[in-house]
């Protein structure tokens, strides 16, 4: 519950703002995209729904917890192990790896796809605000563009990747900092790396899961 505190509460603030002005700025970029009379305004609610389901979600708030929660792992467990907190663990018959990081990729895999959900309900929201304050479309069209073709599919798809993501980060940011050798310079070189390796791993899962399902 603590890591579950500290990966999912903690991020909830960042997740919130990033997803609301993701939304706000997909339904004024896809306005402007469809301009023609002949396209119906719930057709922009519509693009905006798929494009935050599938792509923008999970993919970009999993690269900012990537930054977010995955640095501050890798520089947690290399801390620990610099310090040879985890070499007393060790030594008083204590499963190092079960006891300080299966808690932290347990949380990941619960908690991350509760923030894509989030994150997907606050884009959503976002749009509806940008679309009226703009005077794009009316909030009661843009709710019919969300409903009209609505696929429940695309919800699964997104938890997937955001189950995989999450996987990923709490892995590799895990690996890198419980096997650091060194000091505090070496700390912050595998909090980067964590961050970098998460990043790509996010991107070729991605399309990997994409190529797949869709």
């Amino acid at each position: 519950m603590t890591e579950c505190n500290s990966i999912g509460f903690s991020s909830l603030p960042i997740v919130a703002i990033i997803s609301t002005f993701l939304g706000m700025v997909m339904t004024i970029q896809t306005s402007y995209q469809l301009v023609s009379p002949l396209v119906p305004k719930t057709i922009i609610a519509g693009v905006v729904r798929d494009s935050v389901v599938l792509e923008l979600s999970p993919t970009v708030i999993c690269i900012v917890l990537a930054g977010v929660v995955g640095s501050r792992i890798a520089s947690e467990l290399g801390n620990m192990r610099v310090s040879e907190q985890i070499d007393a663990f060790e030594i008083m018959g204590i499963n190092t790896k079960a006891y300080l990081i299966l808690p932290k990729v347990i949380a990941s895999l619960i908690m991350v796809p509760m923030l894509i959900i989030v994150s997907i309900t606050l884009s959503l929201l976002g749009g509806v605000i940008a679309g009226e304050m703009a005077g794009i479309l009316p909030a009661d069209i843009y709710i019919e563009g969300l409903i009209n073709g609505f696929q429940g599919f695309t919800i699964t798809v997104a938890i997937v990747k955001a189950v995989c993501f999450a996987f990923s980060i709490s892995l590799i940011s895990c690996y890198n900092g419980y096997f650091v050798k060194g000091g505090s310079l070496e700390i912050g070189k595998a909090s980067t790396r964590s961050v970098v390796v998460s990043c790509i791993a996010i991107l070729a899962f991605d399309y990997v899961i994409t190529a797949l399902m869709l």
